[in-house]
């Protein structure tokens, strides 16, 4: 997954670069702002977890009411295990209660590929495409398992975008078609899924 996110990246700086040549409808910016996330599986407390995210943007606009754009995150989010997550994690062991109840902070690396439609003004459009993220760290991971989350993950975008004449401003939910667990003895457990709402501001260049 992460060779996988490394191609993604290489090929839009490559495609941004080679429109950037060739049109002047490219645009640049910035944004960040709230990250609310959970992950959705047995042994994680239901509720989304207040978090952040931080990045960049290129919009190339090809006809009035149709662009692309893509985008290169941070994002960061804490989810909590239940208090009889052992039971998940570890059924062999069910007196050891170190897993239970914990914190844990996931942190990723993302690359949104996103089409913009126009929803009747070329200042909202609405938001949807693929996401690639690469997971670069876990804080605080469940005791016993090394790899407890797989180092990808893909999901599905959608949301508005209001473009102001400088700031833009976005909300967006993403919701996770892989399944990040890493840790073989819950396979017959369920999948673990990460979803997320972003909350938005940017200035756009």
């Amino acid at each position: 997954m992460k060779k996988l996110f490394l191609a993604i990246a290489v090929l839009s700086v490559t495609a941004v670069s080679t429109v950037n040549a060739q049109t002047k409808f490219l645009r640049f910016g910035l944004k960040g702002g709230a990250n609310l996330g959970k992950l959705d599986g047995q042994g994680y407390k239901d509720g989304f977890k207040l978090g952040y995210h931080l990045g960049g943007f290129a919009q190339v606009n090809l006809s009035k009411g149709f662009g692309v754009q893509g985008e290169l995150i941070f994002s960061s989010s804490t989810v909590k295990t239940t208090d009889n997550f052992n039971e998940v994690i570890n059924p062999d062991n069910l007196n050891d209660p170190t897993n239970n109840d914990k914190k844990i902070k996931l942190n990723y690396l993302s690359i949104p590929l996103l089409a913009n439609i126009s929803l009747g003004s070329p200042r909202v459009k609405l938001q949807v495409g693929p996401q690639f993220s690469a997971l670069v760290s876990d804080k605080n991971v469940i005791k016993g398992a090394d790899e407890a989350f797989k180092g990808g993950d893909v999901s599905g975008v959608a949301g508005l975008w209001l473009q102001l004449p400088i700031i833009n401003i976005s909300a967006r939910y993403i919701v996770g078609f892989t399944d990040v667990k890493g840790v073989s003895t819950v396979t017959d457990r369920g999948n673990w899924k990460n979803q997320a709402i972003q909350l938005g501001v940017g200035v756009t260049l």
